[in-house]
């Protein structure tokens, strides 16, 4: 039994350096990724800041705005000359939008990660995309429990060469 404690001991130990010296490993790591990250092109963007595949544009890239009723959301490239997305604002429901700027070329759904926290019965459960040719893309918060037709604008991604489709 006491060779069982001093294996279990040993191994314990090694264990606990392994992981300690890995944090120190990853540490280094993510400070020399951090340095590179304030001069690196985000996902889509070129180095003008200007979005060239919606696709692929990453949240946390763009302008943070506080918005009607505090809805808090981001505002990703530059606006095309003459673009209806100049008339939106960060909070607005989906039916204000639409009657502002008129049908997508193309829209869609999907859930997020808190669909599934169990007893979550807030909003940002889904989230609805809308998709304007040469304009950009338009992402809503999607409403609580039971409220599925509406939602707020929590994002707008600009890009003159949207394709028009997801």
């Amino acid at each position: 039994m006491r060779n069982i404690k001093t294996v279990f001991f040993i191994l314990s130990a090694i264990a606990v350096t392994n992981i300690l010296s890995g944090c120190a490993a990853n540490t280094s790591k993510s400070e020399s990724s951090a340095s590179n990250a304030a001069t690196a092109i985000a996902p889509g963007m070129n180095s003008q800041g200007e979005v060239v595949d919606s696709k692929l544009v990453e949240g946390e890239h763009g302008q943070k705005i506080k918005g009607l009723g505090d809805w808090e959301g981001e505002i990703t490239g530059k606006p095309a000359p003459g673009s209806q997305f100049k008339k939106l604002q960060i909070g607005m429901s989906t039916r204000q939008v639409l009657d502002l700027i008129g049908q997508p070329s193309d829209q869609g759904a999907y859930m997020t990660g808190k669909a599934f926290i169990p007893f979550y019965f807030g909003s940002d459960r889904h989230r609805y995309e809308m998709v304007y040719k040469n304009q950009g893309r338009l992402v809503f918060a999607g409403g609580s429990v039971g409220d599925f037709i509406s939602g707020n604008l929590i994002w707008i991604i600009h890009n003159p060469k949207e394709s028009g489709y997801r």
